[in-house]
């Protein structure tokens, strides 16, 4: 290996010297650079088109009032600017790969499709079929790909090229092929703050997962690195173009477990040119909520069970606490009262009486029409009881006066209010109100770690799947609008100017139903997704395709059979296709074999990963006793090792403290909890006391193990205890 190109000479014919080396990489990096000046030319000729379709748009719509005509106008309009989004989100890195095919052929792949004059390709779509032998092309399998070549570029300048040369005996004499290899190659280049596109390295086993079929669900596994976050975005790129009157009307769902992870992805897809999926972590999922506190770790385990669902029920059918418990009013000089029994029985037959057509489904606000004509019957059976019948009015009367009586109306109020989720889960906080409604499904310990949580200001991301299972079960009342407020709801009106075109390109689908349903969801670290997290879930794509994605070793949910359970419910009925990745591509081998020995100690016969690369450097474990000394002193000396993006796991309840450590201007740094690391990768990592961060839960190895594997180049530990080691029969370094 030519160290100082980091090329190898031996692979170009006749060349023996380093100079040689670099001479041909820059001859072949100039070669590409006429074919990307062209396609960018071209490029910029797409985007004066559509700038000529939008003017001339609007041109139509000051040819007069004409309906017709403003209609016209705003549909070049907002064609015109979703084109222009398109060809702006590709701009960067548009050509990033190339075929040489044994018949000669040869094809540029990029992020968008782009034609000459003549309506030759210049630039194939890496998501049509004619691209897919970029991906799925191997040396044991090459089909026809003789070079496949990766160009990597900073907008549209080439700075490299890395080739793969997969069938010698049909290569050309005098063929170049330049590099180590595009996967490596990728994987030695630091990280920025969020994750590189690495389209043009997956490799054959992640490309079957991203092309399965678009129906039923696809199941992916895979321990860290093997690129499963990766494969579940690009097949949401890939749905998205195969298939974009189904996808894009019904819309992509992306849910990631941390608003952190939601911030690191969320530029892959527009760069893969998609823009139609929605991202959300768990704690966001429903609408005006936006969580990122966790729960402790036996809270959040039971929150997240299937038991709450009792607990949740029994809180929806009782009277909120300033509910009035008797109505008294006077009609035709007779009082008529109804009293709490009376109330309360009023109350049960109404919940019981839900099923059926035009029925309610039990569900209080959806029954307070019910509940209104119960409360008239009660009170005219006490009527016919009280006036004689010269005195008694006709019954559509009767209920008529009642409905415009003040008393009444405030009693229905205040007895039969619409519930609100977040209100009714704050009855809760009162011990006595939560203990009958847990009553023989929660424990005394576990009823004081609830009333405890909700002791805190807003909602934890465990309370979310609660929220939402409230909202389910407590249903629409009937005068509210079937559509539920959103933030773009007001958003949607005529298209005057230019930056309402583009904002309109760029937003999502409108779709009306009670929970936003999706054609397709796509489930990252599924492994630590709860039940009741699965049933809100479940209610956001009761028709959709599924993608899961996850790896069982790095489970923190406890109860795994309760949470496969839900997880089947939510995907009934739907045909399932599993993959399972191999390589682990992220961590040299030196890192992994830390992190394999951790999680073995719990899971001995655990299926791992094979750790493709090694760098020859050993993590380095440190006891200290000025833990906060020592942290800061790895950054630095990290710094000087790895270039790119450098992170600190800590325990979840000392991450403040951590970061108080370290300069607050150093956006080179990352400080995180050892859940919200979970999907993230770093240059080099710091992890702090990983001892605490086993003891943090039952699952704390899993999550130790999950840390451990973050690092792409560098791994320090810091305790303040050598008994993690020990525990583990790791080795102490200075």
């Amino acid at each position: 290996m030519c160290a100082a190109a980091g090329l190898a000479a031996g692979d170009y014919p006749g060349v023996r010297t380093v100079t040689d080396v670099v001479d041909v990489r820059l001859g072949e990096i100039a070669r590409e650079q006429v074919h990307v000046d062209r396609v960018y030319v071209r490029w910029e000729a797409t985007r004066a088109q559509a700038r000529s379709v939008e003017t001339e748009g609007n041109q139509r719509g000051r040819a007069g009032a004409n309906p017709g005509a403003l209609y016209e106008r705003d549909v070049l309009a907002y064609h015109a600017a979703r084109r222009m989004m398109a060809l702006d989100t590709a701009h960067e890195g548009l050509v990033f790969g190339r075929l040489d095919l044994a018949d000669g052929e040869t094809r540029h792949v990029g992020r968008l499709g782009l034609r000459d004059e003549d309506y030759e390709p210049l630039v194939v779509d890496w998501r049509a079929p004619a691209a897919a032998p970029f991906y799925r092309a191997t040396a044991e399998d090459p089909a026809g790909v003789v070079r496949r070549r990766v160009i990597r570029s900073s907008g549209p300048r080439v700075i490299g090229v890395e080739d793969d040369l997969l069938d010698p005996e049909a290569a050309p004499e005098g063929m170049p092929v330049v590099g180590e290899g595009a996967l490596m190659a990728s994987l030695s280049r630091s990280r920025d703050g969020s994750m590189h596109d690495i389209v043009a390295t997956i490799q054959r086993e992640q490309d079957l997962a991203i092309r399965s079929p678009e129906s039923g669900v696809t199941l992916l596994s895979g321990g860290p690195g093997t690129g499963k976050t990766v494969v579940a975005l690009h097949r949401a790129a890939y749905l998205l173009y195969a298939n974009r009157r189904r996808f894009e009307a019904g819309g992509v769902l992306v849910v990631g477990p941390s608003p952190v992870f939601i911030d690191y992805i969320e530029r892959v897809l527009p760069a893969l040119g998609e823009d139609a999926a929605s991202l959300r972590s768990l704690g966001g999922l429903v609408d005006g909520v936006e969580a990122d506190r966790h729960d402790d770790a036996g809270t959040a385990a039971v929150k997240g069970s299937l038991r709450m669902l009792t607990v949740l029920e029994r809180m929806t059918r009782d009277l909120p606490p300033s509910a009035p418990d008797r109505l008294h009013l006077v009609y035709g000089g007779e009082v008529l009262e109804v009293d709490r029994g009376e109330l309360a029985r009023i109350r049960r037959t109404v919940l019981s009486r839900g099923g059926g057509r035009g029925g309610h489904g039990g569900r209080v606000n959806a029954a307070r029409r019910q509940a209104a004509e119960a409360l008239l019957n009660a009170l005219w059976s006490k009527a016919r009881r009280r006036l004689n019948e010269r005195r008694l009015p006709e019954r559509a009367d009767f209920d008529e006066e009642m409905r415009e009586r003040n008393e009444f109306s405030e009693f229905l109020l205040g007895w039969w209010p619409v519930l609100i989720p977040a209100d009714v889960l704050g009855w809760a906080a009162d011990r006595g109100r939560l203990g009958r409604y847990a009553a023989g499904v929660l424990s005394d310990a576990e009823i004081g770690l609830l009333v405890r949580s909700w002791t805190h200001p807003g909602p934890s991301v465990e309370d979310v799947a609660l929220l939402d299972e409230l909202e389910h079960l407590l249903g629409t009342p009937p005068v509210q609008a079937v559509r539920r407020n959103r933030p773009e709801d007001d958003e949607y009106r005529e298209v005057t100017t230019f930056a309402d075109r583009a904002a309109a390109a760029r937003r999502r689908p409108e779709r009306t139903g009670p929970y936003d349903e999706y054609a397709h969801i796509i489930v990252d670290e599924a492994q630590d997704v709860s039940p009741m997290q699965w049933r809100m879930l479940g209610r956001r794509g009761p028709y959709a395709s599924w993608t899961v994605v996850g790896d069982p070793m790095q489970s923190s949910w406890g109860d795994r059979r309760e949470a496969t359970q839900a997880r089947d419910e939510a995907l009934a009925g739907r045909v399932r296709h599993e993959f399972r990745l191999t390589k682990n591509y992220r961590n040299p081998a030196e890192i992994f074999d830390v992190a394999a020995t951790v999680i073995r100690h719990e899971l001995p016969d655990a299926e791992l990963p094979d750790a493709v690369r090694s760098t020859g450097v050993v993590p380095s474990h440190r006891v200290v006793t000025d833990l906060a000394a020592e942290v800061a002193a790895s950054i630095v000396s990290l710094r000087s090792e790895v270039d790119g993006l450098l992170a600190v796991v800590t325990p979840m309840d000392r991450v403040a403290e951590v970061r108080s450590w370290l300069p607050a201007d150093d956006e080179s740094v990352r400080v995180v909890g050892s859940l919200d690391s979970k999907g993230m990768e770093y240059d080099g990592v710091v992890i702090v006391e990983p001892g605490d961060i086993v003891a943090e839960s039952p699952s704390g190895i899993a999550t130790l193990y999950v840390a451990l594997t973050r690092a792409t180049q560098r791994l320090v530990t810091v305790a303040t205890d050598a008994g993690w080691l020990e525990r583990f029969g790791l080795t102490h370094t200075s």
